[in-house]
């Protein structure tokens, strides 16, 4: 049996003799409600069997001749599949006309509005990690303050940083001695405390500590009160996000116009074993980092690695990092 391949070429219409193919392709409810879901949310099959009520074979199953037919795109994480819609498909009228019959289908049967709970419960493997304490963390040279508070001189702004998932606190040790204030963010309570005590005893006086999501309204108006900030700090929480498009987003907003944002995360990994430190995603590509920027509306966006000899002993401490700079531009 000859193997049917469908092929969507954007700049060209597709060619006439395959639009059979096409129509008879997009002629089944449930590959229009898949169609319709991937464009508006990039989704986890598993996600999508559940949004459809299918199972996980079932859905892979009406997946896999969209992909061939190169409607959808799809990224790993680990073990998990992620599926969009592929860039520029819709301008083809006949992917456009299946795009408004799915998601009719969608907003009929409520299959949308489950989109933003199912993206929730992303989230809901990192809420329970960090509400519970966890023993201490290995501290930095104990000098490391003062060798910091001697560099700071050399940094042209650094009148305000927010520290965006503060935990523990260990951001603070390099942030505080360098900024005049620092607004540290977490929503939980039980890593405020701990960064409490960091606080406590290094004397870190200009901090304050401020328990918030990133994108309350309460803590928009706190940085807004400073003017926003010279730099916002984000570390190891991208890949905790459930929408880390969307997280950095939000970061870049906390900053002033020309203000930086700095995100710490590791570069694409394949270790699995890091889902037990409730990590919703193995890690980014410094490609996917500089769209998510792109998308955010920051400029000047670079990503610069760090190799694992860098980055200590702890559970992903053999993991590869990477530094997203990036800059809110000036009006």
């Amino acid at each position: 049996m000859r193997m049917l391949v469908y092929v969507l070429a954007v700049d060209a219409p597709v060619a006439m003799e395959a639009r059979w193919r096409l129509y008879r392709l997009l002629g089944e409810p449930v590959r229009l409600r898949l169609l319709a879901l991937a464009s508006v949310e990039e989704l986890a099959i598993g996600e999508l069997a559940e949004l459809l009520g299918e199972s996980q074979p079932n859905v892979s199953r009406h997946l896999k001749p969209l992909r061939t037919a190169r409607l959808l795109a799809v990224r790993k994480q680990g073990t998990r599949v992620f599926v969009r819609l592929a860039e520029g498909v819709a301008e083809d009228p006949v992917v456009a006309d299946a795009l408004v019959a799915g998601r009719r289908l969608c907003s009929e049967d409520g299959t949308f509005e489950r989109i933003a709970e199912v993206v929730r419960a992303r989230d809901e493997p990192a809420r329970a990690f960090f509400a519970t304490a966890r023993g201490p963390r290995p501290s930095w040279p104990s000098e490391l303050g003062a060798y910091l508070s001697a560099l700071a001189p050399l940094v042209p702004y650094r009148r305000f940083a927010v520290d965006v998932g503060t935990g523990h606190g260990a951001m603070l040790s390099v942030v505080a001695p360098i900024f005049d204030r620092v607004l540290a963010v977490d929503r939980e309570a039980t890593q405020l405390e701990q960064a409490k005590e960091r606080m406590t005893r290094y004397a870190y006086d200009n901090v304050e500590l401020f328990q918030a999501e990133l994108g309350d309204e309460g803590l928009v108006d706190r940085v807004s009160a400073y003017g926003g900030a010279d730099a916002v700090f984000a570390s190891r929480l991208l890949h905790h996000a459930p929408r880390p498009g969307r997280a950095l987003r939000l970061l870049g907003e906390l900053a002033r116009p020309g203000g930086f944002v700095l995100v710490v995360d590791y570069a694409a990994h394949q270790d699995e074993r890091l889902r037990a430190e409730a990590d919703t995603w193995l890690g980014f590509g410094a490609d996917e980092l500089l769209a998510f920027a792109t998308s955010a509306g920051l400029c000047e966006a670079r990503v610069l690695p760090i190799p694992a000899a860098r980055c200590g002993d702890g559970p992903d401490g053999h993991l590869d990092w990477q530094v997203l700079a990036a800059r809110r531009p000036q009006p």
